[in-house]
């Protein structure tokens, strides 16, 4: 697909190529180029602390929400280093109004982040995530 090319595929979604070298919203995206490398260091620095919280027992849900934020902090970077900018192709829309472009990596760090929202109204005294091998019956090396 050519960048700005649009395909529909309901009446309030289409599949679009965009380029985004900025963030949410194209914020920075004409700041001349240096916003590229910005974002990969944020993106590696957020990578490297939620990769380091989540080494530890956590509950389920904030688990989750490391993990897709992870992944999606990963996945726009993997972007920015490959073309410069990340690749938007979800297009929602209604009665000729457009949300922004997005991409799955999007998804992912919103779905993350509504997550922790969520898990901020849970009592605090939630048990953490049993790891794999407590859960196969194992007990883990101290």
């Amino acid at each position: 697909m050519v960048e700005g090319e649009s395909t529909p595929l309901a009446p309030f979604f289409n599949l679009v190529s965009a380029r985004n070298a900025g963030a949410a919203f194209s914020f920075l995206a004409d700041a001349g180029g240096w916003q590229r490398h910005f974002f990969v260091a944020l993106a590696l620095v957020v990578s490297a602390l939620l990769a380091w919280m989540l080494s530890a027992k956590r509950a389920r849900l904030d688990a989750f929400a490391y993990s897709m934020i992870l992944g999606g902090a990963v996945g726009n970077a993997i972007d920015r280093l490959a073309f410069g900018a990340v690749t938007d192709f979800l297009d929602f829309h209604w009665a000729g109004w457009h949300w922004p472009a997005f991409n799955v990596a999007d998804v992912a760090i919103c779905l993350g982040a509504a997550c922790l929202v969520a898990s901020s109204f849970k009592p605090s005294g939630a048990q953490p995530s049993a790891s794999g091998a407590e859960r196969a019956g194992r007990r883990e090396p101290t």
